[in-house]
This record gives C-alpha cells, structure tokens and sequence, in this order.
C-alpha cells in the first residue's frame, strides 16, 4: 500500500472535513449524495499524494460509496419528514436499481481506472450540460414511461451511478423531471435511492479491491478509511442543512456553479487520462 507522511496526512484530513461539509449540503440541496464532490476531491488529492493510477479512481468511487451510507441516510430522513420521498416510486425502482448496481459493481470492479474516469468524465459533463442549458419547465411528457422503460431506466441509474461512486442523484433527478416529476420531491426520492446504490456498492469495492498493490495506507479493499472516518461526520452534520435550504430557496443559481464545477472536473480528467 502506498504509505502517506504526516504532512500530508494533515493536509489530507484538513481537505477531506472541508469535503464532507460541501458534499453534505449538496447531498440536502440537489439529492445528489455527495459522491459528485466527493470523488473528484479524493481523486485529485490521492493523485497528489503519489497514489497510482491503476487504483487511485477505484479507492476514490469505493471510498464515495461507503460515505454515502451515512450522507444518504441522513438526507434521506430529513427529505422523509418534510414529505418528500416517494416510497411507491422506491418500491417500483427498488428491484431495477438493485440489478443494475450489481452489474455496474461488477463490471467496475474488472475494469482500469481508466475506464472509470472516462465514464465518470463523460456523465459529469452531460450533467453539467443539463443544468446550464435546460430550461425549468421542459420535460418528456406528463408522467413516467411504463414498463419495460421504466424499469430500463432504474437499471441505468444504479449500474451508472456505482461505477461513478455517487448515490443516484445526479442522474435519477434530471431524469425524474424530464417526466415532469416535481423537483423537490425527485431530490427527496433520490437521496433514499443513494443507499439501494451505496449499500451493495461499498461491499463490492470492498470485495473486489481486496488485496491489490498500490492502495493507501488504511483502506479496506477500495475504501480508504481515513476518507471515511472523516467525510461522514462532516457531511452527515451538513446534509440536513442542504435539504433545509432546498424548501427556502430558489437554487437555480447555486445550480449553475455548480455545473460549471462538473465540467471543469470532466474536461480536467479528460485530460488527465488522454493528455
């Protein structure tokens, strides 16, 4: 494993409190799960930190998934009080999402980083296009497609989002609104989605990263548990803040930066991986 020194380690820790903090108000605010902030930060600094290329994106989506299980749990609950999660949605996707999450751990746990980045990239970039450019309003049709497209689309967000290491927010809104599905309801539903994604996810990195050659130092598999320790308790503090914001504000602003962040991060591994 790749060992870190004390300075580092310090900077690490400093980065990844201040990560928890913005991907738990993003996690309330956008349904998002926090893995959007969090593996592009775990991958950038993991790079700085010597860690190889072959496994830094597999500890830094392994890592984002099991962070997850506490961010989504508290933003699910805070959006579950306020009447914003729609379990008969849950239980019509529950099964989909399930099956695609396995596909996608598995298919993510035989591929190179590479691989990962591109798609990460690649997802990061069409989201951030989504944000700018689409008008509030516009949408598909009235309601969700019946099956089997329905369920084709749970089965695509669960198997994309695990090989990204996010909780399902980033594609299951966009994709709930273009059926005019109403926003703060989608973002709530989405932060419950997070843990069908992150449970299975965070054991499959774990499976798949045990006993590969050039992980950091205290990671289980693909979870670095230094990331862990820290990210959770910052985010699972901030997360209920996000979602207070999300039924006080209009975030179409907050929106905009933030894809702007997406597409930085896209082009950026972009070059990172064909530079």
């Amino acid at each position: 494993m790749a060992d870190f020194e004390i300075g580092s380690l310090l900077i690490l820790g400093i980065a990844l409190l201040a990560t928890g903090v913005i991907a738990g108000i993003i996690a309330g605010l956008l349904g998002v799960g926090g893995g959007i902030v969090i593996v592009p930060v775990l991958y950038h600094m993991l790079t700085a930190l010597g860690v190889g290329e072959n496994v830094v994106m597999h500890v830094a989506v392994g890592t984002s998934l099991a962070t997850i299980l506490a961010t989504g749990t508290s933003s699910a609950l805070a959006h579950y009080k306020r009447g914003s999660v729609d379990l008969d949605l849950l239980k019509r996707w529950c099964i989909p999402i399930a099956v695609g999450v396995i596909a996608g751990t598995i298919i993510g746990g035989n591929v190179s980083g590479m691989v990962l980045s591109l798609i990460f990239a690649t997802v990061a970039l069409l989201v951030a296009i989504n944000m700018i450019f689409r008008k509030d309003g516009i949408a598909l049709a009235g309601q969700l497609p019946g099956t089997p497209l329905k369920e084709l689309l749970g089965l695509l967000i669960g198997g994309i989002s695990v090989m990204m290491g996010i909780g399902g927010g980033t594609l299951s809104v966009p994709i709930l609104t273009l059926f005019s599905y109403p926003i703060r309801k989608a973002v709530g539903t989405a932060s419950a989605i997070g843990l069908i994604i992150a449970v299975p996810g965070t054991i499959g990195a774990i499976y798949y990263g045990l006993g590969v050659e050039g992980r950091p130092s205290w990671s289980l598999g693909y979870v670095n548990l230094i990331g862990f320790l820290l990210i959770i308790p910052a985010s699972t503090l901030s997360a209920p803040w996000g979602a207070r914001i999300a039924h006080a504000i209009n975030p179409r602003a907050l929106k905009i930066v933030f894809a702007l962040f997406l597409g930085f991060t896209g082009l950026r591994m972009f070059y990172d991986v064909l530079g």
